[in-house]
């Protein structure tokens, strides 16, 4: 799971935003584990901790950009 640049409270606030086309990039914290491909699927959740979180997302990434979420 990885954390998108912005703290998103829900999942409709990040799929609003990618609708607007902001440029949002993911990251995985911690550094235990690499961050995701730049182009291909990954899988968000969110808020950021310490908050717990309440929505989860699979994204499209293209050149380290999402571009969709369902």
């Amino acid at each position: 799971m990885a954390y998108t640049s912005t703290n998103f409270p829900t999942k409709k606030a990040l799929k609003e935003a990618v609708a607007r086309g902001d440029k949002i990039t993911v990251f995985q914290p911690g550094g235990m584990f690499p961050d995701p491909n730049p182009n291909g699927t990954c899988y968000l959740e969110g808020p950021h901790y310490p908050k717990p979180h309440t929505w989860y997302a699979q994204a499209t990434l293209v050149d380290g950009y999402v571009t969709k979420v369902k």
